[in-house]
């Protein structure tokens, strides 16, 4: 499409008719599956703690027609290496597309990269992620390659998994045994729950549970497995009411109600017992209790773990790092 003007302009990002506008933009440009509401962004360009973050709008003829949003996290190394910055999103209205748009935007992202020292850049993946990566669905994957984006070194790619809670199936594969307890945290579990992520998840899922308790996030949304009063494990779920919004989990082609479940982990000596099924069957019956019915996991590669549990891929998503020295 031929325009006369191509403007990148700065703006409010806290603004509720710019959160109407990128949703507009966003559920234009990806397939029905990825649809989001204005929630989405609004909860999605609030910078989370340490994180800086920038934003352009593209206007095309002073009509809104991309958008793209990029942060790094330059002093926190025990999340995130200083010198990989996030293309936290980057999307263009189709009406506008194959017009240097999104080359336009792609080439400002890195450059505001650059100058915060960032010497790579990932798409997606950020400290609060629109996607792990690229959504496969979106079939633009060409577009990043000739912008010289290549898959990380692994080649894997990332996946959300899901199923219907309501189905029928059992959840349940062993009972729990007589000692040790998995139950919602309660607040005064606040300090042992801390302790445990310092000793055992000490990184990003550390760093994101302290940010979740920092915006007022509810601490019983995290099952706890107790063992000798010590927490050695945790399962995080996100119910329609909870902090972090559904919207993020695309989760559009499922039955309602919604829930996700999500990071699930266990401290390395107790690994061997089975505790991380149990925790995820407590969480998936937690679930269950509130009449949930589409449930997601999501960002992993464990599909056949969560195959065991009748979970099938959902969304696919692959992971492309650019080099910008």
């Amino acid at each position: 499409m031929m325009m006369s003007k191509i403007e990148l302009i700065n703006i409010d990002p806290l603004h509720p008719a710019l959160h109407l506008t990128l949703a507009r933009i966003w559920n234009a440009a990806v397939p029905p599956s990825l649809s989001v509401s204005d929630k989405f962004f609004k909860y999605n360009l609030e910078p989370a703690l340490g994180e800086i973050q920038d934003y352009r709008l593209a206007l095309a003829d002073g009509i809104p027609a991309g958008f793209i949003q990029v942060s790094a996290l330059p002093d926190t190394s025990w999340v995130s290496p200083p010198e990989m910055g996030w293309v936290n999103t980057i999307f263009v209205d189709p009406h506008f597309q194959h017009s240097g748009i999104g080359a336009a935007l792609l080439q400002w992202g890195e450059t505001w990269l650059k100058e915060q020292g960032c010497t790579r850049a990932r798409l997606g993946g950020s400290l609060r992620p629109f996607a792990p990566g690229l959504p496969v669905d979106c079939n633009s994957v060409n577009f990043f390659l000739k912008q010289n984006y290549h898959f990380r070194q692994s080649g894997a790619d990332e996946w959300d998994v899901a199923r219907d809670l309501g189905d029928g199936l059992p959840i349940s594969r062993k009972p729990l045994p007589e000692t040790g307890e998995i139950r919602p945290a309660h607040p005064e579990d606040q300090d042992l729950l801390s302790e445990f992520f310092t000793r055992v998840f000490h990184g990003r899922w550390q760093y994101e549970y302290e940010e979740f308790l920092r915006i007022g996030g509810r601490i019983s949304d995290f099952l706890i497995l107790l063992l000798d009063q010590k927490v050695e494990g945790f399962c995080w779920i996100t119910l329609p009411d909870s902090k972090r919004p559904l919207d993020r989990y695309f989760l559009n082609d499922l039955p309602q109600p919604w829930g996700q479940l999500g990071p699930i982990g266990v401290s390395a000596e107790v690994r061997k017992f089975g505790w991380g099924g149990l925790l995820l069957q407590s969480g998936l019956e937690q679930l269950r209790k509130r009449n949930t019915r589409g449930c997601v996991i999501d960002w992993t590669g464990l599909l056949e773990f969560y195959g065991k549990y009748d979970f099938a891929p959902f969304h696919q998503y692959q992971i492309l790092i650019k080099d910008l020295a």
